[in-house]
């Protein structure tokens, strides 16, 4: 979809919500009118403290609901986890991502930094990015697909005060409604004008030199008209400080609201231009099966390869003739939202909901990938380097200086590493629609036929490989490397310290539409609550990348970092996928007494194939469509000082497809296989009758395992390819046991009251990937938090993350299979950040 076409979307739709407002305007007949109960809501929120009524099962929830009105907590037949602002912004989330933990068994790996998350879910079979993860904006995906490579929903979202909270909802329902996501949904529901004109506005300082404004204002324009406008700007050295702006840039949000008696229209827009650095693993020594320690002159808690000797290159291999590339623009987004919401109720039990979302932009990456571990300069050089052909040569004389002009590196037995130097040009386009019409069939039953389309988009352009030559130590230094044989000059890496420009280098421009009609029925029968879908889904996708072939890019011999770089030729191989699945959900819940229920629920659905999936097919050869069969069984209670909900899930996979890849290069045949994971989530709070000291814990414990793998299949690890078998071995990325413990005190005063909490933070026992050989071990970590309301108007927040320093792994090297430790205990990980802290000061009125 072309930027034109594009442009009519956003005008059509723009012209539909105009519509849609003058046929309300018609049906209002001089109603009077009725500030939403929506927005009363927003105004409570956001003069709430952190422990405004803390989450309860009395709450009413619309993810996963077929019907307008959502559903309570309590009577859902399923588990979902809610957060206000103030809730969230106690969990302290480093992300987007981060903020998914507060649901029991999502585990976001947020040591990548900001973007980039990989956010597993207990017994969905990730084990990188987010395939089985949709970030929702008032009900909306961001984008058709869930996750591409090098992207992910979460890093289309920026946390800020225009949210009022959030609603994440693991499977169940979920694979009807929506985008027809089997695995994890998270739903923002944004801050609305209200009748009494109020805001906040924030200032943030943290101990990695953050400096950051909020701000929100919520107003009435005219009766039964409200707009909202709030956003951020923030700049930050990062924990792992890479000298210059690790994080930098902001984001405007703005919305109008049109309430009736009968109905709402809500349009918002949303602008994001914000760069992150992606944070590469950095070394460690091995010391036993899951134990680790610091690697000498890197600090495993601050220290960072990137720096301003390597921010700036030039990438001769990118395609269209090569490309300038700045590190300081990370992994990144400068994306423009447009969306509505459209709601009615026509009476006799007929009601209308219409959603809408256009947005698109650029999420390019500018980043290091690792590469080997730790050598020598001399073992490197004696090794012949790492450029294609690999030969010592004979009678060589070697020359290495810094990039940087700052002298010849003399030590041969100084540290060197390779690092890739990646960029990506991500241009994302999507267009999403999802219109539904119920009918109360008789009392207690309401019937639902929906109609989802999505039109998305995605063309890019790829550098990958680019090893770059530096010092192993922290901000590293780029070398260059020559030697002299026969009177000539062999240069085996660039002016800039490239050994090797390029490694996998394309075009990739997909164009796909999903269409999915989904009916639903909820029958509110006694103490039963019961209810059916099924959603029918067809994906049209296609997906062109170009052909390579070796070039000699500036045709001298004498230069071997490009004499044989995998370029695109100009012609291109096109892949055709149609499919259409069917998935369908059933869910119980009866009612023990007003404020206890057992439910279950058991669904089918299926994942569709993304771009990615279908580069190196051929039409009939693509991967089959993955599909899971989920059970859950649950209990729910809710007093005033304590509630609960545990529920115990048995999720089967079929379909998985694996790609043996050596440093992202794809190799050899692809297989398929299957999971099979039992496991128990659980919530549960308690308070004293005032309030002065509350509990939560929620976590989860899972036993999941591969199956239905044929045979041994290639690996691609530190010493070359080999051989294995993966059955019965342990999800990969995913730990048996993870938990999430928040005590909190409230202490009242003469001008305010102070809130004092922990949070308590366990990873258990988790591998790098599927063949389980690299064991990462567990880590325990603690955030802190306090926060002072003075008076009416001031709050006054200090947050604290890892304070103790732990040192945790949530992955290893991720482009090396199996054990990823050296002979000399080496190994790249990334590990936790050290501690950070930050104070805010925010005015309310």
């Amino acid at each position: 979809m072309n930027s034109k076409q594009l442009s009519r979307l956003t005008l059509s739709a723009a012209i539909a919500a105009t519509l849609m407002t003058g046929v309300a305007y018609a049906q209002d007949d001089a109603q009077a009118p009725a500030q939403a109960q929506a927005a009363t809501n927003h105004a409570t929120a956001k003069k709430a403290g952190p422990n405004k009524k803390a989450q309860n099962l009395e709450q009413v929830v619309v993810t996963g609901v077929a019907t307008n009105g959502g559903v309570r907590k309590i009577d859902a037949s399923y588990s979902i986890t809610t957060a206000t602002a103030a809730q969230i912004q106690v969990a302290n989330p480093r992300s987007a991502a981060d903020l998914l933990k507060l649901s029991p068994g999502v585990w976001p790996e947020s040591t990548g930094g900001q973007t980039g998350a990989n956010i597993e879910i207990a017994g969905f079979p990730g084990g990188g990015d987010a395939p089985f993860y949709t970030n929702q904006i008032m009900g909306t995906p961001l984008y058709g697909m869930p996750s591409l490579s090098f992207f992910e929903q979460s890093s289309m979202f920026r946390l800020d005060d225009t949210v009022d909270h959030v609603e994440i909802l693991q499977g169940g329902p979920s694979v009807v409604f929506g985008d027809g996501q089997i695995g994890l949904t998270s739903n923002y529901i944004l801050k609305q004008g209200t009748d009494t004109p109020s805001g906040s506005l924030g200032v943030t300082y943290g101990t990695e030199n953050l400096k950051r404004i909020d701000g929100f204002y919520g107003f009435k324009l005219a009766e039964g008209w409200y707009g909202s406008v709030g956003g951020f700007w923030r700049t930050s050295d990062g924990v792992r400080d890479p000298q210059y702006p690790s994080d930098k840039g902001g984001q405007l949000t703005a919305t109008l609201t049109r309430d009736w008696d009968s109905g709402s229209l809500v349009l918002w827009a949303r602008g994001l231009n914000d760069r992150n650095q992606f944070i590469t693993p950095i070394p460690l020594i091995q010391t036993g099966s899951g134990q680790f320690s610091s690697y000498p002159g890197f600090d495993p808690l601050t220290d960072t390869y990137y720096s301003r000797a390597m921010q700036h290159v030039h990438l001769e291999s990118y395609p269209g003739g090569g490309t300038d590339a700045n590190l300081a623009n990370g992994r990144g987004a400068k994306l423009a939202f447009f969306g509505g919401n459209y709601d009615w109720d026509f009476g006799n039990g007929w009601t209308l909901s219409d959603k809408f979302l256009v947005d698109g932009g650029n999420m390019d990456t500018n980043a290091l990938f690792s590469g080997s571990n730790p050598q020598t300069l001399s073992s490197w050089e004696n090794a012949g380097g790492t450029y294609p052909d690999g030969n010592v040569p004979a009678g060589a004389v070697y020359t290495a200086s810094y990039t940087n002009g700052s002298g010849l590196v003399t030590d041969p037995n100084a540290d060197v590493i390779s690092q890739g130097w990646w960029h990506i040009h991500k241009n994302l386009k999507s267009a999403i629609n999802d219109f539904r019409i119920s009918k109360e069939l008789f009392d207690g039953n309401t019937l639902t036929a929906g109609l989802y389309l999505a039109h998305y988009t995605d063309n890019d352009r790829w550098s990958l490989g680019n090893p770059m030559l530096m010092t192993n130590t922290p901000n590293a230094t780029p070398i260059a490397v020559s030697y002299v044989q026969g009177g000539k000059t062999y240069y085996v890496t660039d002016a800039q310290g490239l050994i090797y420009n390029g490694g996998f280098n394309i075009t990739e421009n997909g164009e796909a539409t999903n269409k999915a009609f989904y009916l639903s029925d909820s029958w509110k029968t006694g103490q039963w609550l019961l209810d059916a879908s099924v959603r029918v889904e067809n994906e049209d996708a296609r997906n062109d990348v170009c052909n390579l072939s070796n070039v000699n890019i500036d045709g001298n011999a004498y230069t071997l970092y490009d004499n044989s770089v995998s370029m695109c030729n100009g012609t291109t191989t096109r892949t055709d996928y149609d499919k259409t699945h069917t998935s369908w959900t059933l869910g119980a819940t009866y009612k023990l007494q007003d404020n206890m229920a057992l439910y279950a629920r058991a669904n089918k659905g299926a994942h569709f194939n993304s771009f990615d999936d279908l580069r190196g097919s051929v039409t009939g050869d693509t991967p089959p469509l993955l599909k899971i069969q989920n059970f859950e069984l649950g209990y729910k209670y809710e007093l005033p000082q304590f509630s609960a909900d545990v529920s115990f899930y048995h999720r089967q996979f079929d379909g998985l497809v694996y790609q043996p890849s050596s440093f992202g290069v794809p190799f050899g045949s692809k297989t398929t296989y299957g999971s099979d994971t039992k496991g128990i989530d659980f919530i549960v709070r308690a308070s004293t009758p005032n309030q002065i000291f509350s509990v939560t814990w929620l976590g989860d414990w899972m036993d999941g395992h591969y199956s239905h793998f044929k045979g041994n299949v290639a690996f691609s690890g530190l010493d070359g390819i080999f051989y294995t078998n993966i059955n019965g071995q342990q999800l990969q990325r995913q730990p048996k046991f993870q938990f999430r413990l928040t005590p909190m005190f409230r202490i009242p005063t003469a001008y305010g009251d102070l809130r004092l909490w922990a949070t308590w933070e366990h990873v258990g026992d988790h591998t790098q990937d599927q063949t389980g050989l690299q064991e990462l071990g567990s880590y325990n970590d603690f955030n802190i938090g306090a926060q002072y309301n003075y008076g009416p108007h001031w709050v006054f927040t200090l947050l604290g993350s890892n304070v103790t320093n732990a040192l945790g792994l949530t992955e290893s090297n991720s482009r090396i299979a199996g054990s990823a430790a050296g002979s000399t205990g080496v190994i790249l990980a990334r590990p936790l950040e050290g501690h950070e802290y930050n104070l805010q000061a925010k005015y309310q009125f």
